[in-house]
């Protein structure tokens, strides 16, 4: 069997995978992108693109409920197959786009999981393939759960594709999809049921805050020892997602995998296997972010072109969970900088009684605010507000320049707005 050679070969098509690959390919490199999916990668194709466009029509209807019998006379019907219909228009014509887009590059596709036959070469579609470098960017997929009749669940890409909504669903695992979709679906309408083996729900975020979220969101959890029954016409796993390496047969190229991803150096290469770099989910030093995943694969692209001469750092990123409110986060939780700082400020409280809580008729708005007592610096902060997800980022840019709580509140924002509102939340320490 004749082996084909190229300088690149990228696995995943996701918004790593393409900046690496069009990085490589404008140096005059040959490249090749494989993806056993439809071209473009999770979030455009079936997480936080289409999840946005329907999350919105509950936050419609949510912010209407909350303005009944003030002004809103009657409430909106969301016509959920013209809901469908809206959000197909943003995602069907994205893996057509995005391989013409390749193919204008003259970057070689194919449309299949690769797998390792050794260090130096995979099997793709039946041929063999070597390369001097390979680019892993599969991002990640569901946990698969080892519970009888797991087979029965189903994951976020059917309540994306749900053709009605039902009137009961369950949800196992308390995270960003399993919150976000059950929030979403309860608004609906529906008689949502979330289980969660942990404590908590939203274990990575400020549970001063969560608690407050699940307030609006009735969360029953599964005990141990206790024999339960529950019925629901949908049940969804929720619980997490892992590195989508199953089908590569990385032992065969000696390239070291645990539970993070595949373990990398700073420069996103993998530390067992030198040909081989990884970028966005599946790599160890990332969180399951888009922004993050596009700044890894510039990287990646970077060293190749030139020989390992960029570090990757963390930088200061927000996550949001797109509740109803929306909550918010970015920088130190209240006990990470406690250890880090010998002396901090806490800055929270609830804002139900301020002027954009109570001119909306919201009964959950709340902060907590984290800064360095001997430099004054804000150095966390976390929102739970309907706005949350844009403010964050004025704390990013805060947080990203060092800037002190006396700076932050001398800029001059529009009022009355949410963005004013930060101001006053770093007025009276905890």
């Amino acid at each position: 069997m004749k082996t084909k050679h190229y300088n690149v070969f990228v696995i995943g098509s996701g918004i790593a995978g393409q900046t690496v690959a069009k990085a490589c390919v404008k140096q005059k490199l040959t490249v090749a992108i494989a993806d056993n999916r439809e071209f473009g990668g999770t979030c455009a194709n079936r997480g936080c693109d289409p999840k946005k466009i329907v999350i919105q029509f509950s936050a419609l209807l949510e912010q209407s409920q909350r303005l009944e019998k003030i002004g809103v006379s009657k409430l909106p019907k969301i016509s959920w197959k013209k809901v469908q219909q809206f959000k197909t228009q943003f995602v069907e014509d994205i893996p057509v786009e995005t391989e013409e887009s390749f193919k204008k590059l003259n970057i070689d596709l194919y449309h299949q999981s690769p797998e390792f036959i050794n260090e130096n070469e995979i099997l793709v579609e039946g041929k063999t393939i070597t390369a001097d470098y390979f680019v892993i960017a599969t991002g990640r997929t569901p946990r698969v759960l080892p519970i009888k009749g797991s087979k029965h669940l189903e994951t976020s890409d059917a309540i994306l594709n749900l053709k009605k909504i039902p009137k009961t669903a369950s949800f196992i695992g308390s995270g960003y999809v399993g919150m976000e979709f059950a929030t979403m679906l309860a608004i609906l309408g529906c008689k949502v049921t979330i289980f969660e083996q942990g404590d908590k729900a939203l274990s990575n975020f400020d549970q001063f805050l969560v608690e407050k979220l699940n307030k609006n969101i009735k969360i029953k959890y599964a005990l141990n020892g206790e024999k339960m029954r529950h019925k629901s016409r949908k049940v969804f796993n929720t619980a997490g997602r892992i590195p989508s390496v199953k089908d590569l047969k990385l032992d065969n190229a000696n390239i070291k995998l645990d539970e993070t991803g595949i373990v990398v150096n700073d420069f996103l290469q993998s530390t067992t296997n030198k040909k081989v770099y990884a970028c966005g989910d599946v790599s160890s030093l990332s969180l399951p972010l888009t922004p993050l995943s596009g700044l890894q694969g510039y990287i990646v692209g970077e060293n190749i072109i030139n020989n390992n001469k960029k570090e990757f750092q963390f930088p200061v990123v927000p996550s949001t969970v797109f509740t109803q409110p929306n909550l918010s986060s970015i920088g130190l939780q209240e006990d990470e900088a406690k250890k880090r700082y010998k002396n901090i400020l806490v800055f929270k409280g609830e804002a139900t009684d301020w002027f954009n809580a109570k001119k909306s008729n919201q009964n959950t708005y709340a902060y907590k605010i984290i800064v360095n007592k001997r430099t004054q610096e804000i150095v966390g902060a976390h929102i739970l507000s309907e706005r949350a997800n844009e403010n964050i980022n004025l704390f990013s840019m805060a947080i990203s320049n060092k800037m002190t709580v006396s700076e932050f509140k001398r800029l001059i924002f529009t009022y009355p707005s949410y963005s004013n509102d930060l101001k006053a939340m770093l007025a009276d320490e905890d």
